[in-house]
């Protein structure tokens, strides 16, 4: 069954099941240039797809995202509409979990309490969680991420569709801004040298694999973690646990500027359309590929990432369960 856009269509289809990622409700900036970064992708081992981008282009990504042209960057629910799930279980291997570092992130901890947070909470900036921006298909979007621990202290996640058409190509101009909040940017903008995401998303365009990393360049002269932080990863973990979701939603009534989450218990796609898990959370555009921390908090270790949510489902928004191939693409990226 296919997976459609989000906003939902009166007039269309009463009753249809929609559905689509998480993005900012913003004005398109439309690029007659051609893309600033371009390179054949490589697979490797059949499991992953990455693309590399040289420096200069990074650097020149730096500079075309101006504040009016992040203010401009549309949303990314087309880039997800149309998307299938696959019928079968993603791949689960040994649960692992990789410690972060940091102010906040040290000791990976997982705290637990009852209820939830359907109602998104408007946060004080976490320092390794940031917005997004690229330009994928002429045009220019905004996303949501987090800085994950890594052995290269550069590597980001976010949701697939942050960083491929799936299937289809890869982003360009991708920039990661940690800690945004009205504008501001403390740690300015870190550019994409590498974009890696696992073959089931780059290839197939399968929404219980909707996650990919960048690995970033330098900025100021410091390695992204260390400048911010870095959060613990998990993958093959139990179903069914709490967790604390952040991102930039920008929709009515968000307006993208300040960080946003929602806590909650996760539970299985109604419809099965997905192997990915759904928490109570009325984050709206914006917030795609935003962590999802085990526990309460962002001191936790991340085991997912905003990606859709169902028109007919009422504030709740789904994210891939992070088992075997989001661990190799990871582990790609990391290293």
């Amino acid at each position: 069954m296919q997976i459609r856009s989000l906003i939902t269509d009166s007039s269309k289809g009463r009753g249809r099941r929609k559905l689509a990622g998480a993005a900012v409700l913003a004005s398109a900036l439309m690029l007659s240039a051609a893309p600033i970064a371009s390179a054949t992708p490589t697979t490797t081992g059949g499991e992953i797809e990455s693309i590399t981008i040289s420096q200069q282009k990074a650097e020149a990504a730096v500079d075309y995202w101006t504040a009016d042209r992040m203010k401009a960057a549309k949303n990314a629910d087309s880039l997800v509409a149309g998307k299938s799930g696959s019928a079968a279980k993603v791949e689960i291997g040994k649960p692992a979990k990789v410690a972060g570092h940091g102010a906040d992130v040290a000791a990976g901890k997982q705290t637990q309490k009852k209820g939830g947070k359907t109602r998104a909470t408007q946060e004080t900036p976490v320092s390794h969680i940031g917005k997004v921006f690229f330009t994928l298909g002429g045009s220019d979007y905004v996303c949501s991420g987090n800085a994950v621990v890594s052995a290269n202290e550069s590597t980001v996640s976010t949701a697939g569709h942050c960083l491929n058409e799936g299937p289809g190509a890869f982003a360009t101009r991708w920039v990661f801004v940690p800690a945004y909040e009205n504008g501001n940017a403390p740690y300015g903008s870190f550019a994409a040298t590498e974009l890696v995401a696992p073959t089931e998303w780059s290839n197939g365009g399968d929404i219980s694999y909707d996650t990919g990393f960048a690995v970033v360049s330098t900025s100021g002269g410091s390695t992204l973690t260390d400048a911010v932080g870095a959060s613990g990863v998990a993958f093959n973990q139990a179903r069914g646990e709490q967790y604390t979701a952040y991102g930039y939603p920008a929709a009515s009534p968000f307006n993208g500027e300040t960080l946003q989450s929602c806590t909650g218990y996760a539970s299985d796609d109604p419809f099965g359309q997905s192997q990915s898990q759904g928490i109570p959370c009325n984050m709206t555009g914006g917030s795609s590929g935003g962590p999802w921390f085990l526990g309460s908090g962002s001191d936790g270790y991340q085991n997912s990432v905003n990606s859709f949510g169902y028109s007919s489902v009422r504030d709740t928004m789904f994210g891939p369960y992070w088992g075997s191939a989001i661990q190799q693409a990871y582990q790609n990226a990391q290293n």
